[in-house]
């Protein structure tokens, strides 16, 4: 199996769609889907068999995941991209994470994030990305803000995480913002 891939300066993104989820755990024994998907215990194996079983697409919605690969390592990182992908609409919701606390603070995600703009824009034909992040979430928050997202509203009691309620901050980016940032350079990378 032949993945689409995106390089930067330190990371391979490895690009994963509902398709190839279904080829992974079809095909694929445990520890191998594990391998693949940089999953770290059966709870995380568990998790993502759910959202297989249960379908990473429905009617009108998708994702395009990546992988946050490094290089050097060739270890996996985390993950970004776009989840709630409306076609219908030209807009999907960008999300990401890094597994572990010493990935962090390294500019990975923000290395990661351009890229993946740009793919969303241009590839998937977007016109609006959106972004939720905690108002606590300050390293989510620099990039949003990095990257030219303009706050569009407050969220109260917006998500469930470790038997707690959070608010979010909800944020987009629209396509013609993102290409006159870019095109000036501005701020960008």
């Amino acid at each position: 199996m032949e993945f689409e891939k995106i390089f930067t300066d330190r990371l391979i993104l490895r690009k994963l769609t509902p398709e190839d989820y279904q080829f992974i755990f079809e095909n694929f024994p445990k520890q191998k889907i594990q391998e693949e998907l940089g999953l770290h215990s059966d709870e995380e194996f568990l998790k993502e068999k759910q959202k297989f079983e249960q379908g990473y697409s429905m009617y009108n919605r998708s994702l395009v995941h990546f992988q946050l690969i490094e290089k050097n390592s060739n270890i996996i990182l985390g993950g970004a991209g776009f989840h709630n992908w409306n076609p219908d609409h030209f807009r999907a919701e960008l999300g990401y994470h890094l597994h572990e606390e010493d990935s962090k603070r390294k500019g990975f995600m923000t290395e990661a994030v351009k890229p993946i703009l740009e793919y969303g824009f241009q590839k998937m034909n977007l016109n609006r990305i959106e972004a939720c992040t905690g108002p606590e979430n300050v390293a989510s928050l620099k990039i949003l803000q990095k990257f030219g997202f303009k706050q569009e509203g407050y969220l109260r009691q917006h998500y469930h995480w470790k038997d707690q309620i959070f608010d979010s901050l909800i944020f987009s980016l629209l396509k013609t913002e993102f290409e006159t940032k870019n095109s000036t350079g501005k701020g960008m990378m």
